[in-house]
């Protein structure tokens, strides 16, 4: 089952998409990382992410050729240094990314968390790419509610398309403040490691829940982030097999006694707490 989640301008994007952190640095796994993006687009996991600091751009090289021929079909996502998120330091780290990605445009440039340069240096400079199609939307990465509220406040921050931020079943700290106020705002939060990069603790309650719904553990994981309407998620998966299983997780509809024995299990926060990054 197709689920999508609406941007701000209104377009509709695939809410589970293909996460590639750490993709492309291996020579031996190419091919098969490879194949397994191809068939993430196949089974409609359009959206990909990527970012020029994943292997110093060696993802990104990676992915223009994995996805020759495809380009049309895809959602593209990639992320900006930082340090290189001045006005003419984001222009020339988006053209280089293009040249990687063999592509001309991107369809979301995310400033990948927060560095020493003025947001409205940035923002200006995602503004001037839009301008000439270089990008479509852009948006934020790591950005905690004081951070999105400092940005609706700059001028131009109205803009924001997305937030990417680490959460999942272990690292719920969002909840507190930071997704209602995305909610609020209609901005969409983008999960990344949304099973902990394969770390979440399978025994217990998500092997019984799997049993439950004929479902593996980490499917559980990820049905579990997908259950709120405005979150997108980008799970990796390096090989086809995995894939196959995150594309699965879409059908999995968590119930009340669910979700209630998940929160048992992984409570939710009773408190603020610092956004946590990976």
């Amino acid at each position: 089952m197709m689920k999508n989640v609406t941007l701000p301008g209104g377009e509709k994007v695939p809410a589970l998409g293909i996460g590639t952190w750490m993709m492309g640095e291996r020579a031996s796994a190419r091919k098969e990382e490879a194949e397994s993006v191809r068939l993430g687009i196949e089974l409609g996991l359009t959206l990909v992410d990527t970012a020029e600091m994943y292997g110093e751009g060696a993802c990104e090289s990676f992915l223009g050729e994995a996805l020759a021929g495809l380009r049309d079909k895809v959602f593209l996502v990639s992320k900006v240094y930082p340090h290189n998120a001045s006005r003419t330091g984001v222009i020339a780290a988006c053209e280089r990314s293009l040249r990687r990605l063999k592509t001309d445009r991107l369809d979301l440039y995310l400033l990948h968390w927060r560095g020493s340069v003025p947001l409205e240096e940035t923002i200006a400079a995602f503004e001037h790419l839009k301008s000439q199609g270089k990008i479509r939307h852009w948006g934020v990465s790591n950005f905690d509610t004081d951070d999105m509220e400092e940005l609706q406040e700059t001028p131009g921050g109205e803009g924001c398309a997305v937030n990417q931020v680490l959460y999942n079943l272990t690292r719920r700290g969002p909840e507190w403040d930071l997704l209602p106020w995305l909610e609020k705002h209609d901005v969409p939060l983008m999960a990344y490691s949304p099973i902990e990069q394969g770390r979440i603790k399978t025994a217990g309650v998500l092997a019984e829940l799997a049993a439950k719904h004929n479902a593996r553990p980490f499917q559980i994981a990820l049905a579990w982030v997908l259950r709120n309407p405005n979150n997108i998620v980008i799970p990796k998966a390096s090989r086809p097999e995995h894939m196959r299983e995150n594309a699965g997780a879409r059908d999995i509809a968590l119930d009340g006694d669910d979700l209630a024995a998940l929160d048992k299990a992984f409570p939710p926060p009773n408190r603020k707490r610092s956004l946590e990054m990976l």
